[in-house]
């Protein structure tokens, strides 16, 4: 059984954090053309006390962002889906934590929504402010 301590021991040794509390984690990471984006991973236990954990991505400050547009690009990708939080336009995903395998379960859902909120990012604010 993976445990969210795992999790977190897994992004300090690789990736260079910025905040972190008990349930919540944020960290950079380098994307192409010298640009970076932010991640953040929530721990977080659902009704039946399965713990699970959110992968999420910034792409822009949702009142400066086309949401139909997101919509549409987050509708190509295979992980994320769009959503807004604290008025902040981002692509999430969430994976279950128990039998997680961290290499094929949550590092490439991770990079995968990485790379698209990157993306979705340049696109939607031609800036890189995440």
């Amino acid at each position: 059984m993976t445990t969210w301590s795992e999790v977190i021991n897994y992004v300090r040794v690789r990736y260079e954090v910025l905040e972190e509390t008990d349930d919540w984690l944020r960290f950079r990471l380098d994307t192409a053309a010298d640009r970076t984006q932010q991640v953040s991973l929530h721990h977080v236990p659902d009704g039946d006390g399965v713990a699970w954990v959110e992968i999420s991505s910034p792409v822009g400050r949702a009142d400066a962002v086309d949401a139909a547009r997101l919509l549409e690009l987050a509708g190509t990708t295979l992980v994320g889906a769009a959503a807004v939080v604290d008025g902040v336009a981002l692509l999430k995903h969430t994976v279950p934590l128990e039998d997680l395998s961290v290499q094929e379960e949550f590092e490439r859902p991770l990079r995968l929504v990485v790379a698209h909120a990157d993306a979705f990012e340049h696109e939607l604010t031609a800036a890189d402010d995440f």
